[in-house]
């Protein structure tokens, strides 16, 4: 066979790619759990590793649909279905609207799907193999609201292999008294409001809307689409799926996958001015997270040796920013986020996407090492995981697999408190609980 031959053989399979976009892993905080490998890797302990101890921080699991976005978005939509004369059979894209049936209901708001506490069993299940040889817990915990209690109790049965009474969930209360001691710590915030970052993403909005509204209304020339009807199409594909299994909505026939894009680019935007690096509230209301665990994974006299807490999906971001996880300009040397995120085009470079750090289920964790690895100090080593995928600190690399080494992590640890460590200056308010004790013995 010729040189040329061989070198076309062995590129071939690489230009006949199978891969497909999945709009699934791009609807932000709609998206079903998945591990997004970026970066690409090994998800086990590095070589000559073995974890002590670990935390995790668990948004809970897929539910019906936010009150938010089922009275914003859905709802209104659904009701314009009702009472529309357009006919859906002599459309293209839109054919199936002939006989779609919403799948939500008003009393099922917030609540968790068949499939969501299906996935929270399996992450119980698989995170009771990832840490079989460490000392079995005793202790759960998650913040009051149903949905986050149900998540814990599927997580529960499935550590437990269905025995449920070995592993006690505590409820954290979700109190504006509570301050930075619960698992929702922005309730308790006067400087934290939920309408941070609607104007960012609003603007984007009527971008990337824009020629989809033209499209479609071309098409079903009775409807007369708008932003908020695209809106609401795009959240059923994600909500449908976790609850019927799929959702005609996902179909590359009704949004490109370019369109896709647009709508992750307006939820990114929204949790980025909300929660994110925008707001520069964020770090501190995740810093008391981070700061009561890296105690209890030091405290080596408690018998515990794993760490799993419920919550909702304001506190992860926060915690990622406390962290410096998925910031655009970390590496830069500038310091100015907001450029980082334009309103009126999408950074496709960026490194905050809602849909990798945001699904549901979404689970951080923090994993203390102990390693004897070829080229490296023997000793203690910290690592953190995202969605079951490593996340390596930005100026903290110097272990096996680009964990962090002990004295290392605990200068990151100090820096950070020191710059973000005062909850109740951060949030303008006096004399609440500036930190996080539930995991004191």
């Amino acid at each position: 066979m010729h040189i040329q031959s061989i070198v076309v053989a062995l590129v071939a399979p690489i230009l006949a790619s199978s891969y497909r976009f999945n709009p699934l892993e791009h609807s932000s905080g709609i998206a079903p759990y998945f591990t997004p490998h970026d970066p690409p890797l090994e998800a086990s302990p590095p070589q000559g590793c073995n974890v002590t101890r670990a935390a995790y921080l668990v948004r809970h699991a897929a539910i019906y649909a936010n009150d938010f976005d089922y009275e914003t978005y859905i709802e209104p939509f659904v009701q314009k279905l009702h009472n529309t004369t357009q006919k859906w059979s002599a459309t293209k894209s839109l054919k199936f609207l002939s006989n779609w049936t919403a799948p939500i209901s008003d009393d099922e708001l917030e609540k968790l799907t068949r499939v969501g506490l299906q996935e929270a069993r399996s992450l119980g299940v698989t995170l009771n193999k990832r840490y079989a040889h460490l000392k079995k817990p005793t202790k759960l915990w998650s913040s009051t609201a149903e949905r986050t209690v149900k998540s814990a109790q599927g997580f529960i049965e499935g550590f437990t292999n269905n025995r449920t009474k070995l592993l006690n969930l505590t409820q954290v209360a979700e109190s504006k008294k509570a301050g930075a001691d619960s698992l929702t710590p922005y309730k308790a915030c006067s400087a934290y409001s939920s309408s941070y970052g609607s104007d960012q993403s609003e603007n984007f909005m009527k971008v990337y809307t824009k020629p989809i509204i033209a499209r479609l209304n071309a098409e079903a020339r009775s409807f007369n689409f708008t932003e908020d009807d695209v809106t609401g199409m795009f959240e059923l594909c994600g909500y449908e799926t976790v609850i019927r299994g799929s959702s005609p909505f996902c179909s590359l026939d009704l949004f490109t996958p370019d369109e896709w894009l647009g709508f992750e680019y307006t939820n990114d935007l929204q949790y980025f001015y909300n929660t994110g690096y925008g707001r520069d509230l964020s770090p501190s209301l995740g810093f008391p997270w981070v700061n009561a665990s890296v105690a209890a994974l030091d405290e080596e006299s408690r018998s515990q040796e794993l760490f799993v807490s419920f919550t909702h999906r304001e506190l992860p971001p926060t915690v990622i920013t406390a962290l410096g996880l998925y910031n655009n300009s970390a590496y830069t040397g500038a310091n100015n986020v907001n450029q980082t995120m334009p309103q009126n085009r999408i950074n496709y470079n960026r490194a905050w996407k809602t849909s990798q750090i945001l699904p549901f289920l979404e689970n951080i964790a923090i994993e203390k090492m102990s390693c004897q690895s070829y080229g490296y100090d023997e000793g203690s080593y910290y690592r953190l995981l995202n969605n079951a995928g490593p996340q390596p600190l930005v100026d903290c690399q110097d272990g096996p697999g680009g964990s962090c080494s002990s004295e290392q992590f605990h200068d990151f640890i100090r820096q950070r408190r020191e710059l973000f460590g005062d909850f109740n200056k951060a949030c303008g308010d006096k004399h609440l609980p500036a930190s996080l004790s539930i995991y004191q013995p």
